[in-house]
């Protein structure tokens, strides 16, 4: 399938921002379904089953959550919530009702296409379906559990390959990190976020080319964490 034939379905009652996304999608080749309420977004997904769907929450007819959790009863269709509402609990519901991503408004350009782009990507491959993973020029096989690349005084505690390996199964996906922490550290821990945020520490000193500007353990403020991935059956 080429790019062209992609559809997107975009569900969002302001006309302004319709008509950038119109725009924005059509100019990078997507083909563009439009719904200004909630009800008419589920009528447009079931007919016309679109690649990905980009919703915003405040719509008039109900909650873009309601919607996102009455489209995913049936189908896997990627989700990406484009929304003003920036509260930790707000992010969070969505996600939870089955949302793949979550844009804030105002957005740039650049990000939410690729964002699109990682969803598709995504959609087309499935979960991980390889073992094994490069970031830049570290390569790790989970299956193995082995890491290669890594300077010889370096490697990796069971402790950080654990974090890793949970991060990987979805790559370019937000993991929240409640659930890194439950499957982890256990659910009795799942208060307690400090050992994770030491842990993910840890892991950039050793994978990220600058630890201080990470470009794949990348941090979703206040929900939790992505693992982007150069390749994946390297």
């Amino acid at each position: 399938m080429t790019q062209a034939m992609h559809q997107v379905l975009v569900v969002e009652d302001d006309p302004g921002i319709r008509d950038v996304l119109r725009a924005l999608l059509a100019a990078a080749n997507y083909r563009v379904i439009e719904a200004v309420s909630a009800a008419r977004g589920e009528i447009e997904a079931r007919t016309h089953k679109p690649d990905v769907a980009i919703v915003d929450l405040g719509l008039p007819d109900r909650d873009g959550v309601d919607l996102i959790r009455g489209v995913r009863s049936w189908s896997a269709l990627p989700i990406i919530v484009l929304s003003a509402r920036t509260a930790e609990d707000q992010k969070i519901a969505a996600l939870d009702a089955g949302a793949d991503d979550y844009v804030t408004k105002p957005f740039a350009a650049p990000e939410l296409l690729a964002r699109v782009r990682a969803a598709l990507r995504r959609a087309a491959t499935g979960a991980l379906t390889s073992s094994v993973i490069r970031l830049g020029a570290v390569v790790i096989d989970l299956a193995r559990r082995e890491v290669r690349g890594l300077p010889a005084s370096e490697h990796l505690t069971p402790l950080e390959f654990r974090v890793l390996e949970n991060l990987a199964r979805q790559p370019g996906t937000i993991v929240k990190q409640d659930r890194l922490i439950r499957e982890v550290w256990g659910p009795a821990q799942v208060d307690d976020t400090r050992g994770l945020r030491v842990c993910i520490r840890k892991l950039r000193a050793k994978l990220e080319p600058d630890p201080q500007r990470p470009k794949y353990l990348v941090t979703e403020a206040g929900l939790g964490y992505r693992l982007y991935v150069d390749d994946v059956g390297v």
